[in-house]
């Protein structure tokens, strides 16, 4: 296909779900298309396959990946749809009753992709004018017993400063509310050489700033039959350093027992690392904490966030937390609200529990009631917001280095914005108004946070003292 004139060449469209890992998974298998000679289109465009890359994460999630299929076999009855990913995996057996598919596609089988659409293609043509279930290909692994790591990759992103790259998969945490050990399998983590080479090539592209993520990237090397250690993420961000063009490290969500005075010490001691860290919560009181399965207390996580902030200076703390658990009454749901006031984090991400199926704590009793959890949730949503306005405020004419990412014309004016090595998003207005473009370069300077829904950012000093003195 790849020799073929433009106009006789197939047209791809691919849609993701879920989180950033499917994301990165998602552009690796347009790459695929792409190198094998298709042309890939947005997805609201009439192609002749479209790829949706599922989700299992929630019911709801289950929902959406269904309606996204059926989307898909509506904007072009006879093209061939594609279901991949988690929420075909697990749902395995029942799924020719749920999915409107020609194809399915597991995790692990993703990288697959082009030949298994030039089988489908061929067969499809040989059998002439078979029917859906009769032309229907399903490529599902027993994904509890795989233990190789899949080696997609990429080497450019839709996003022209950032990349994320995917270098671990699967988890052997099991919580009770979670799906996703049955969805990606047991932990398998990706080799650093592959890594670094691919970054390699995406800091080639222009890419400056990347952000190591996985399923659950705390496990990172801890299925190596050879030396596993938690010291194996820390290999892996100093080699990440090493490549020539990386301006900036991020890491994805982290759990809290990773945190040790040592292994923050040695982030710290990279310069490119970014003083931004996402360790997951869930649940501020420990009796919910033990009902969720987590494997560690409120008084462990209060104590990586002390570490964190006694290497850092004022690093950006982030977490996610669950309201409704089953079973949460009022005081520990008062419990968890007075832990989140005591730690003051940055940033909270609020989640209304929300049954899975398959899951332990489906099966839970005393499932709390949706206005609860409703009311829950809008508590804890504006405690956050005036968390994170404190936490901004505490940068109030400080120094930063921002990486620009876009320009964004509003009320008329031409502003550059990007964020902060703490993942601050800032503005700087286009003074030279010469179109000059400075997207993708490092900027210095101090904010101006006094007004926190658009944090400027002056690169000299005396610019935003002057203007803050002719404000007061």
């Amino acid at each position: 296909m790849a020799g073929r004139k433009p106009e006789d060449r197939k047209r791809a469209a691919l849609h993701n779900l879920g989180c950033k890992v499917n994301a990165y998974e998602t552009e690796a298998m347009e790459q695929l298309l792409r190198e094998a000679g298709y042309v890939i289109v947005p997805f609201d465009e009439t192609a002749d396959v479209y790829v949706i890359n599922t989700c299992s994460v929630t019911n709801i999630a289950d929902r959406k990946s269904r309606q996204m299929l059926h989307r898909a076999r509506k904007m072009n009855p006879s093209a061939v749809v594609v279901a991949a990913g988690c929420y075909v995996q697990t749902a395995n057996d029942r799924t020719h009753l749920e999915v409107d598919a020609d194809v399915i596609i597991g995790n692990n089988k993703k990288k697959e992709l082009p030949e298994i659409l030039e089988t489908f293609f061929r067969e499809r043509a040989e059998a002439g004018s078979a029917g859906a279930d009769e032309g229907r290909q399903r490529h599902i692994l027993d994904i509890s017993h795989e233990g190789s790591y899949e080696e997609l990759k990429i080497d450019r992103t839709s996003e022209h400063t950032r990349a994320f790259i995917k270098v671990q998969d699967g988890c052997n945490q099991f919580c009770s509310y979670c799906i996703i050990p049955f969805a990606r399998g047991r932990i398998r983590s990706r080799q650093i050489p592959d890594v670094v080479d691919e970054v390699g090539k995406l800091t080639a592209s222009g890419v400056k700033e990347i952000v190591l993520t996985g399923i659950h990237l705390s496990s990172y090397g801890m299925d190596w039959k050879e030396s596993p250690s938690a010291g194996s993420l820390l290999s892996l961000i100093r080699s990440v350093a090493c490549v020539p063009g990386v301006e900036r490290i991020r890491l994805g969500s982290l759990e809290p027992r990773i945190i040790t005075e040592a292994f923050a010490a040695a982030l710290k001691a990279v310069p490119q690392f970014c003083p931004h860290f996402h360790l997951s919560l869930q649940s501020g009181c420990d009796s919910v904490l033990r009902r969720m399965n987590r494997k560690y207390t409120t008084e462990e996580y209060e104590k990586a966030l002390e570490i964190l902030r006694t290497v850092f200076d004022d690093p950006a703390l982030t977490t996610d937390v669950i309201v409704g658990f089953p079973g949460e009454t009022e005081e520990e749901f008062a419990c968890t609200r007075k832990f989140l006031e005591k730690i003051g984090l940055y940033e909270t991400h609020i989640f209304k529990y929300s049954m899975r199926a398959g899951t332990r704590a489906a099966a839970m009793p005393d499932q709390v009631p949706e206005h609860v959890k409703n009311d829950r949730s809008s508590d804890l949503i504006a405690l956050g917001r005036e968390n994170m306005r404190r936490y901004i405020r505490r940068w109030d004419r400080k120094p930063v280095q921002v990486l620009v990412e876009e320009t964004r014309v509003m009320d008329g004016e031409t502003w550059y914005t990007g964020y902060t090595r703490e993942y601050i998003r800032v503005f700087m207005k286009d003074e030279a108004g010469d179109g000059e473009s400075r997207v993708n370069t490092l900027v210095t300077g101090c904010l101006d946070c006094l007004r926190p829904e658009r944090i400027l950012l002056c690169e000299h000093t005396e610019q935003i003292y002057g203007y803050r003195k002719g404000t007061e």
